[in-house]
């Protein structure tokens, strides 16, 4: 059952693709809700399924790929079968998306403002100087110096955190319910990542707008994030509140992630690394994904396992949870 104040719920989302060498399931069953003001942490490796959750949501999934299976319930309306128009509508208005590289978003041949105030215009009948300082007031918002002449520049005249500042603030313009951060601090450096990661809390705390910050990086959503959704495989195999998660891992696959993160508990020592490589989503072999690189893997785990709720607001998939507290 979806809560009242869920801005997204998405039900056993499956998004697959058809290739000549088989079908690959990029994300197989994934289910989650984020709230009004709440920031939910998509975390896992590379090939986890993260960024094709995230360009599931947004209905940008391209062929030989498609979405076969769940709801993705926006403000408890269905998007996976909403017409391209309406699904124009909520894109970049109700519902934005920062992409980890800015000039995914950035036309290099355009200055800031044409496009800022586009992007406006697009889903706003505002004057053109009213857009202007909607962009103008975005651009302060992500921390960019003297935005009125940024505004008048183009994109090969900012650096790679600038751009990627700039393609954050045209996420923000138009005031979303909810925005979708994929991997958006990766290329920054460390000072600036924490500004944004501040930016990025201050706004959901102020205006109500909901984000799923995607990443690899567990340090970062740690200290942002209230949830967590852990992913491996296509599929989320433990989700509760971040405290919880960072405190008490209960999936063998997380207590790896966090045992892998650089501590001053571990200063001088070798870093914890899970053995082997992900998995090949293409005929992925029955029973759970994680078995062959797992430290407590058993019999029971040739079968699929069910969710389950091994804690109070905390759901896992695994045969062997540990539950004990982290070292």
């Amino acid at each position: 059952m979806v809560a009242a104040n869920a801005t997204l719920a998405v039900e056993g989302l499956k998004t697959h693709f058809f290739t000549k060498a088989g079908i690959v399931k990029a994300v197989d069953g994934v289910s989650f809700e984020v709230g009004r003001g709440e920031i939910m942490g998509l975390v896992g490796e590379s090939g986890s399924g993260k960024s094709v959750t995230g360009f599931s949501i947004m209905r940008l999934v391209d062929p030989p790929g498609r979405i076969v299976e769940g709801r993705i319930l926006h403000n408890g309306e269905d998007m996976v079968g909403m017409d391209g128009e309406r699904m124009r509508n909520l894109r970049g208005n109700r519902i934005a998306m920062i992409f980890q590289d800015p000039m995914m978003t950035l036309n290099p041949v355009l200055r800031i403002e044409t496009q800022m105030v586009e992007a406006v215009h697009a889903h706003s009948a505002v004057s053109k100087e009213e857009a202007r300082g909607m962009a103008r007031d975005a651009l302060g918002q992500v921390g960019i110096p003297s935005p009125d002449e940024r505004l008048r520049a183009y994109p090969h005249q900012f650096s790679g955190g600038m751009r990627q500042r700039v393609a954050i603030a045209i996420a923000l313009l138009n005031k979303p319910d909810l925005i979708i951060a994929d991997e958006p601090t990766t290329a920054l450096d460390v000072t600036i990542q924490g500004q944004i990661l501040y930016e990025a809390q201050k706004l959901c705390r102020e205006t109500g707008t909901a984000m799923i910050w995607i990443t690899h990086d567990l340090a970062v959503v740690a200290g942002l994030a209230d949830r967590i959704c852990v992913m491996y495989a296509g599929r989320i195999v433990e989700q509760g509140e971040t405290g919880d998660i960072i405190d008490r891992p209960a999936h063998p696959y997380t207590r790896g992630l966090i045992g892998s993160v650089p501590s001053r508990n571990t200063r001088g020592g070798r870093l914890f690394q899970i053995p082997g490589m992900t998995p090949s989503l293409l005929n992925l072999a029955p029973g759970c994904a994680f078995r062959k690189r797992c430290p407590v893997a058993g019999d029971a785990c040739a079968v699929e396992p069910e969710t389950s709720h091994p804690l109070p607001g905390r759901e896992l998939r695994c045969h062997r949870p540990q539950l004990e507290a982290a070292t």
